[in-house]
């Protein structure tokens, strides 16, 4: 019995989520990073004859990105201004130092993740450190919290800021809706400060997918 068109894009369009769940979006090739940065293919091939090594990379050089820009703000400052300069800083609310323009290259990272452990582990050890830095600042600040309450919020930031950046920079929204995000991070503090935290979930524990 021949299959209908209808049928057949049906078909095509499973194949396609299975694919893109089995190893996300494919590597980036050689010619358009030779062509991008006025290169040979053959050096990019020779320097990285692994194109998931060359991603690893990537990944690291985001982090110093990050890390350089957020440590020439935060160190500045002292007590409650630190935690402000932390959150601001995400929400690109920091005049004069702009959060990386990186969105795209993450949203590839998150989909190579899909297919490769190396990065996806490089990528969740980056959020994890992320979150134990600022859960440190939380719990410094905001003692009556507790551990446990610091962690969950550390983890709830980092959640709310890669979500609100996938709206914005990924979909299109206005880049003031930051402020409304930042906004929802200071009343989830509040809220944490009026009830006591028990004892939850570990946090930033991870499945053995790798």
């Amino acid at each position: 019995m021949n299959k209908g068109p209808t049928a057949r894009k049906d078909e095509i369009v499973s194949a396609a989520f299975e694919a893109l769940m089995d190893t996300g979006l494919p590597m980036l090739s050689y010619d358009v990073i030779a062509r991008r940065g006025a290169l040979s293919r053959q050096l990019i091939r020779y320097h990285y004859p692994d194109p998931e090594d060359l991603m690893i990379d990537l990944c690291d050089h985001l982090a110093g990105l990050y890390r350089d820009a957020l440590i020439s703000e935060v160190m500045k400052l002292e007590g409650a201004a630190r935690l402000r300069c932390f959150f601001d800083f995400y929400f690109d609310m920091i005049e004069g130092n702009l959060k990386p323009r990186d969105d795209q290259v993450y949203d590839a990272l998150m989909s190579l993740s899909a297919g490769s452990p190396r990065i996806r582990t490089n990528l969740r050890s980056q959020y994890s450190l992320l979150g134990q830095v600022l859960s440190h600042e939380l719990e410094l600040e905001y003692p009556g919290i507790g551990t446990q309450g610091a962690q969950e919020l550390a983890y709830l930031f980092i959640c709310m800021m890669y979500g609100h950046w996938k709206m914005v920079a990924s979909l299109g929204f206005s880049g003031g809706h930051g402020q409304v995000t930042r906004r929802a991070i200071d009343r989830l503090i509040e809220s944490y400060l009026r009830s006591a935290t028990g004892s939850g979930p570990k946090i930033w524990s991870h499945t053995t997918k790798g």
